[in-house]
């Protein structure tokens, strides 16, 4: 997989971003607003910061070389992995999987499910009465 696979990738979950709030060296992708993985446009070899469960992220560091804790990130919660340097696509998509999955668990009951299914979040009746005033 490389940079250009990775962000189709990300992209193609559902609701999903990008942006480049960090500057234009970082591509950020997010779901609901909240960031589920990072890329940096100007490293060789490409990496990204993928969240992951903290058992699971120590897990990945002791089995990829090419995965390390979260650069400028939490480093128990998240990992940064070299793209296009010998991890398996399979094993990637498998990460992003996680980290998207762990973002969208994290959002309110009422807007997990229907952002999975790519439809947006209902309104609130308060929000709702607001807007006809």
């Amino acid at each position: 997989m490389d940079g250009v696979d990775f962000r189709e990738y990300c992209l193609a979950k559902p609701n999903a971003t990008e942006g480049t709030p960090f500057g234009e060296t970082v591509l950020v992708f997010k779901v609901a607003g909240k960031m589920f993985a990072l890329m940096s446009l100007d490293e060789v070899p490409a990496t990204a910061n993928l969240k992951c469960d903290p058992d699971l992220a120590r897990e990945l560091r002791d089995r990829y070389e090419q995965v390390r804790p979260g650069y400028h990130m939490n480093k128990r919660h998240w990992n940064t992995v070299e793209i296009d340097s010998g991890i398996p696509g399979v094993e990637l998509r498998k990460m992003i999987d996680h980290s998207y999955d762990l973002v969208v668990q994290s959002l309110p009951r009422a807007n997990r499910s229907r952002r999975q299914r790519g439809v947006a979040p209902r309104r609130s009746a308060i929000v709702r009465r607001r807007a006809r005033c």
